[in-house]
């Protein structure tokens, strides 16, 4: 049990480990993106400068240029003579863009969700299933998504895919069925892992279906139809050994008193007049038949 808790606290500090070194990484990267513009060069310098002065002698027309809104969930990635400009992603709110030399991305930041269309997967015991899922993700970092990839979701949803191939394939059927959260968690620490560097966050992935083929389906129907057949005839002979043991025992204690074998005379005779009142029965005692055989 020691040994248990030892290996997975250390499991666990690797883990976090490796978190810590990818924010590193993907801060390091975030700054060195962000910082770009302070090499557009001296030619950079005096289109920015020139579209400064345009702007000014263009007021008030040009101020609507400039402002640009953007809403709450969203976050505006501003290119100035195509680098990213220092400071990051803009917003929500308002922010001010040089009509000449900047352009600007909107990245959204809600969670998105997406459906994993179906997958034909061969399992580790040879048995070919078809297995879908959904998966949540949203935009953690707003840069590396617009520059680090071309189409984040897209890409995402191409890697889920191949995430669940992978996974599925190293699994047996009966785990298929039965972890399938441990599966799910499995996709997420992967997916999650190789996203981190599109600024891509993916919060959950669940299984949603598990579609055996047709013959698979009747062969495990007739297995679990002979296993509770099975059952139920083991617990039928369980029951008849259990009355003849109790109708053994009857016997032992109507010999040792032959009076009981009268009173049960009666009460037989009792049930079958109650349940069949056309019936007559005329009880004659065990001891005058065996009189009448001695003769």
């Amino acid at each position: 049990m020691d040994d248990s808790k030892e290996t997975s606290a250390i499991a666990e500090q690797r883990r976090k480990d490796r978190q810590a070194d990818q924010w590193r990484n993907t801060f390091a990267e975030t700054e060195a993106l962000e910082s770009s513009d302070s090499d557009i060069g001296l030619c950079g310098w005096l289109l920015v400068l020139f579209s400064i002065l345009l702007t000014l002698f263009t007021l008030p027309i040009s101020i609507w240029m400039c402002i640009k809104i953007v809403k709450e969930y969203e976050r505006a990635i501003i290119f100035r003579l195509g680098r990213i400009l220092r400071g990051g992603a803009k917003g929500p709110g308002l922010f001010f863009i040089l009509p000449c030399t900047d352009s600007f991305i909107n990245v959204d930041m809600r969670t998105i969700t997406f459906d994993i269309p179906p997958q034909e997967v061969l399992t580790k015991d040879s048995v070919t299933v078809s297995v879908d899922g959904v998966v949540y993700y949203r935009v953690q970092n707003a840069t590396l998504a617009v520059a680090n990839i071309t189409n984040a979701d897209a890409a995402t949803r191409l890697l889920a895919q191949t995430t669940l191939r992978n996974v599925l394939g190293t699994k047996n059927l009966a785990e298929i069925l039965s972890d399938r959260e441990e599966i799910a968690h499995s996709m997420q620490s992967t997916l999650d892992d190789a996203t981190d560097d599109w600024g891509i966050k993916v919060e959950r992935v669940e299984i949603k279906d598990v579609k055996l083929p047709l013959q698979l389906q009747r062969a495990m129907a007739a297995e679990a139809e002979a296993a509770r057949e099975a059952r139920a005839k083991v617990i039928a002979a369980e029951g008849e050994m259990n009355a003849s043991r109790a109708l053994k025992e009857a016997s032992l204690v109507i010999a040792e008193s032959p009076s009981a074998l009268q009173l049960r005379y009666l009460q037989t005779l009792n049930t079958i007049a109650a349940e069949k009142n056309s019936t007559i029965i005329f009880p004659l005692p065990i001891d005058m038949m065996q009189s009448f055989l001695k003769h």
